[in-house]
């Protein structure tokens, strides 16, 4: 009695647990990504980079500030001093002080430039956000698709374990029986672990991909993630005609394109910037001087420059120039890296639609039909084990061959979105 109480407690404990640790959430593909843009912390870290740059912006707007030197205070008092008037009350009189305010004023408009090369790093922090976030929706979506890809595996093999049991059991009643072959039975039972080995695979498949997706939605790590999509054949007709408008959507539309041509302008300015530099900085300064001076209480002006005798800044100069190349160069590769990329996966979707084509909608529950006849055939002994395991062989690599299109038809129409740089 008390092992039999021990073991429902166990049973309830063990039950609680399980539970705890996975927590199953049926989730659209809307859904994930309405979830993913608002949680996921690449995307968060790279909109504060934006507002990182949109700071600096602001800060390249505000002059130098003024510079104030006190010097020349005595601390005590020396002979043959003459005496001045009183600072307060009767302090001061033998007292004396210096003191500048000094301004620097930049010159051939670098505080200007300054400014609108800050606002090129906002644009470029923003392109570098739709780049996260095109690369980051392309592993969601992909991760989407292979988790629907082996869900519908795992239905057709759990199937296949179901109905082989059975067919298991009863042999193995018929073996001791003494109605059939031992043989027989061991390919039968043969079967059946093969299936289950390739449904551990596949579990163990979907663990990974499940923590990958965990990962972009930000979901907590004893969650267990269903898409509740239908796992259907991509019925988008895509045309040669588009190709053209794609290759020039991708001109204007590819972060990465985006972000060459940035830095371009960005090197420009920079030029700009460096090529001001050679023109030195204008401080201009107004000083009071108390006693140490023939004048009383003189004030004075002051201008102060550096002379470029020695520094021209021709080597910053001519290292923005090469930058200026090498940015150019960089946005041409990624121009044809952008056409090759089309046209390449533009190609594969066609390829991969003429075989959905020639699947008719009736194709996939005629097999499923067949299979079920074949089944109640095998047990009636009407047709060889032979014969069964050879259709159970075709019907499994038919089914997998309707998922693998459909799988890559999702797969090479997300890859065509990703090489445009937007949503077709």
């Amino acid at each position: 009695m008390k092992k039999f109480i021990f073991t429902l407690l166990y049973i309830h404990c063990f039950s609680f647990f399980s539970a705890q640790i996975s927590d199953t959430v049926s989730i659209s593909r809307k859904e994930a990504e309405t979830i993913f843009l608002d949680k996921n912390l690449d995307l968060i870290a790279q909109k504060l980079e934006i507002s990182k740059a949109e700071a600096r912006a602001v800060q390249a707007k505000y002059w130098p500030n003024p510079k104030l030197s006190i010097s020349e205070v005595n601390l005590w008092r020396t002979y043959d001093i003459e005496e001045q008037p009183a600072l307060i009350g009767n302090w001061g009189k033998n007292s004396q002080i210096s003191a500048e305010i000094e301004q620097v004023i930049q010159t051939a408009g670098k505080r200007r430039k300054n400014i609108e090369l800050q606002k090129i790093e906002v644009e470029g922090e923003k392109y570098e956000l739709q780049e996260v976030l095109r690369e980051l929706k392309k592993t969601l979506r992909n991760t989407m698709t292979e988790i629907l890809y082996n869900q519908e595996q795992q239905k057709i093999y759990q199937g296949q374990i179901s109905s082989i049991e059975k067919l298991t059991k009863s042999y193995n009643n018929q073996l001791n029986l003494g109605n059939i072959s031992k043989a027989e039975y061991v390919r039968l039972k043969a079967q059946e672990i093969e299936f289950k080995k390739k449904l551990i695979s596949l579990r163990q498949e979907i663990e990974d991909q499940q923590a990958e997706l965990k990962a972009l939605l930000m979901m907590p790590a004893h969650s267990y993630l269903v898409i509740s999509d239908p796992f259907a054949m991509l019925d988008k007709e895509l045309s040669e005609l588009e190709l053209s408008q794609w290759l020039e959507k991708a001109k204007e539309n590819r972060p990465d394109i985006l972000i060459s041509k940035n830095k371009e302008k960005h090197a420009e300015k920079n030029l700009e910037i460096q090529n001001a530099m050679k023109t030195p900085d204008i401080a201009v300064s107004i000083g009071y001087d108390r006693g140490g001076n023939i004048m009383k209480d003189f004030i004075g002006l002051g201008v102060s420059v550096d002379l470029p005798v020695f520094d021209r800044n021709k080597g910053n100069i001519q290292e923005a120039r090469l930058e200026i190349q090498k940015m150019k160069n960089e946005t041409q590769k990624n121009l044809l890296k952008s056409e090759n990329e089309i046209v390449s996966v533009f190609r594969n979707y066609l390829r991969t639609q003429q075989v959905s084509e020639e699947i008719d909608d009736t194709y996939e529950s005629t097999l499923d039909s067949l299979l079920v006849s074949h089944e109640k055939n095998f047990r009636l002994r009407n047709i060889s084990m032979l014969e069964y395991m050879d259709f159970l062989d075709t019907y499994i690599s038919n089914k997998m061959i309707i998922l693998d299109t459909k799988k890559e038809l999702n797969q090479y129409y997300e890859n065509l979105q990703y090489a445009v740089g937007q949503d077709l």
